[in-house]
């Protein structure tokens, strides 16, 4: 995972580590590049001459080169205790504004801009924003904007998700109006934004039919940290040989309480549901 692989931190030219934030607020340049030798040893728990290595079943969940089991957890708490104190700032400026803001995460390809596209104009007047998250251009943004609706595009670089700083930022440009929604979308990446807290009220997977019902468990952190899981793509459900059940049951298995859509952007189908759904989270904030 990112926070604890280096990609999070850089190295100023007196030798100090500092966030990846910080680096961004202070204007230098940073890399994702890990900080750190990598140590010529092999990970204790790999055995060689087997057919399955497992490099996540360390405490920290994760391994890294050079830096123990204990090192890796306090790396990751101090990177996200940071950002969760930004991102508490975030939540705060949102909530007081009755702002509904949703974290949209997947892989690439899923469908998010065009599920995004379609929804603006479905809620019609309905005051709303979007952030954009991509390592480069600004398509998705010109994408939303062509629908009339507002919207700031965050380059990430080499980076592989949005973070509470960056949002912050974006959230600040927009102004978003009192109760509004505000539309988060992140990198495509089933991994990294799992664990990255930006202010959001929730954070909505959105998984399509065609990558294969496996998906939540081979991704579990990220379908156990979203509330919501859209289906999207189902009418190529009867040309991909997929069943829409077993998704369903591997995305409870991984998370037992996560609510389930199924929908089509280009029939319509789930469209109403999705709005239905929209409208009361955004009555709750009132």
């Amino acid at each position: 995972m990112c926070t604890v692989c280096g990609c999070s931190d850089t190295v100023t030219a007196d030798g100090r580590v500092i966030s990846h934030d910080e680096a961004h607020r202070l204007g230098l340049p940073h890399s994702h590049a890990p900080a750190f030798q990598p140590a010529p040893l092999p990970f204790p728990h790999v055995q060689a001459g087997h057919d399955h290595h497992h490099y996540g079943q360390g405490a920290a969940g994760v391994s890294v080169p050079g830096l123990t089991q204990a090192r890796l957890i306090e790396v990751e708490t101090s990177i996200l205790a940071k950002n969760d104190a930004l991102a508490q700032g975030n939540r705060r400026v949102l909530d007081a504004l009755g702002v509904l803001a949703l974290n949209l995460v997947s892989s690439p390809g899923s469908g998010k801009t065009t599920l995004l596209c379609k929804t603006i104009e479905a809620l019609g007047d309905a005051p709303l924003a979007v952030i954009e998250g991509d390592q480069q251009t600004s398509a998705d943004a010109d994408r939303i904007r062509a629908t009339g609706a507002r919207a700031i595009q965050i380059n990430t670089g080499k980076g592989c998700h949005l973070d509470a700083q960056m949002v912050g930022a974006a959230i600040d440009d927009l102004r978003p109006r009192p109760q509004s929604f505000l539309f988060i979308e992140n990198v495509g990446n089933l991994v990294c934004p799992a664990g990255f807290d930006l202010g959001e009220d929730a954070k909505v997977a959105i998984l399509s039919v065609t990558e294969g019902e496996d998906k939540p468990l081979k991704y579990p952190d990220m379908f156990t940290a979203s509330r919501l899981a859209i289906l999207t793509k189902t009418d190529l459900a009867p040309h991909c040989d997929v069943d829409l059940e077993l998704y369903e049951a591997n995305l409870r298995r991984v998370n037992p309480g996560i609510e389930i859509l199924r929908l089509s952007t280009r029939t319509g189908d789930g469209m109403a549901a999705w709005l239905d759904w929209l409208r009361a989270r955004l009555a709750e904030k009132a």
